[in-house]
């Protein structure tokens, strides 16, 4: 079958299929007609031959660090609300939290014939910034600001800042802080600058420095929960920079022996579904991931329209959620 015989059949033009297929402007009344031809024979259009006369491939790629994680996962998700409905596919590649990779699934993408590259990014070398300087085609970064990219990210640092000042303003002034690696610029870097300034501007200087810095896993939360009241005594109040980290802190409390949240109330970002279900239900950051995946596709599709566009980045809000706990 070919694109002439599918127009016979349906008793309409070469050009209405082309369209059709190309999402271009068709009637109803012809476009039921090829429809039906289309069902009744299984046909589908040569996807090499349509990358030869439009010079796309209809394909994005997207790179996330890590498929186990509740904020990615909602990301994609975004994404995929956008590309399913667009005739475009998603080819997903996972970096296992390792940016090294990051930079070679940018090289793969760059050589093998994606329309665009969504980038889920957690660091920025020197050679992340060659690599993305390099790309033949348009790249959306998610997650993080970058100069000279167009990208999608959060207010992390307002978002700790006015979690911290909350814990503050509920009497719990002698507060500590797990933070995540300082290369990651926004959950690492950016929150801990939040918890930081907040401390300071309230008045609790000395907290500033109380804080240890953990890896992405409640197995870690658990470890540097430990460390931390090791080094610094007694907590009335604990902000971690993830839910899985505050997951893993809260379970070494009670461990210990400690209320929670009577004794210590903890705190953490992402409003995971994880968050919801502890005993008692975690307080949270609630950030809008889904939108910025959403967003970051609607980015990517302006720029195939116009490479040269300007420069944008979006930076989304949050929201200070307390779940109450169920019966």
């Amino acid at each position: 079958m070919n694109i002439a015989e599918i127009a016979k059949l349906a008793g309409v033009s070469s050009a209405a299929v082309s369209r059709y297929f190309n999402n271009g402007y068709v009637s109803e009344e012809k476009r039921e007609a090829i429809q039906k031809v289309v069902s009744e024979t299984g046909y589908r259009p040569s996807v090499q031959a349509q990358t030869l006369r439009t010079k796309k491939t209809k394909m994005i790629g997207v790179i996330v660090p890590k498929i186990a994680s509740a904020s990615i996962g909602r990301v994609v998700e975004g994404i995929l609300s956008v590309v399913n409905e667009s005739g475009y596919q998603m080819l997903l590649s996972v970096t296992q939290n390792t940016p090294e990779k990051e930079i070679e699934y940018l090289s793969v993408f760059n050589h093998k014939q994606v329309d665009g590259v969504i980038l889920v990014a957690t660091v920025f070398s020197e050679a992340h910034v060659r690599a993305l300087k390099q790309m033949k085609v348009p790249v959306v970064i998610v997650g993080q600001e970058l100069s000279g990219f167009c990208s999608v990210y959060h207010d992390d640092y307002h978002a700790c800042y006015e979690l911290t000042k909350h814990l503050l303003e509920r009497g719990r002034t002698s507060l500590g802080y797990i933070s995540a690696m300082e290369e990651d610029r926004a959950v690492g870097r950016e929150r801990r600058r939040g918890y930081r300034d907040a401390v300071c501007d309230m008045g609790f200087e000395n907290l500033a420095e109380r804080y240890v810095i953990a890896s992405f896993s409640m197995e870690s939360g658990h470890e540097k929960a430990k460390e931390l009241l090791a080094r610094f005594g007694p907590l009335d109040g604990l902000i971690c920079a993830t839910d899985s980290l505050a997951i893993g802190a809260m379970q070494y409390l009670k461990e210990s022996g400690l209320c929670v949240p009577e004794e210590v109330l903890v705190a953490g970002h992402g409003d995971s579904t994880l968050a919801r279900v502890t005993t008692p239900p975690l307080m949270t950051v609630h950030y809008a991931y889904e939108k910025s995946g959403e967003i970051a596709v609607s980015m990517l599709f302006e720029l195939f329209d116009h490479r040269d566009a300007a420069v944008r980045a979006v930076r989304l809000g949050f929201q200070i959620v307390e779940h109450e706990e169920s019966c």
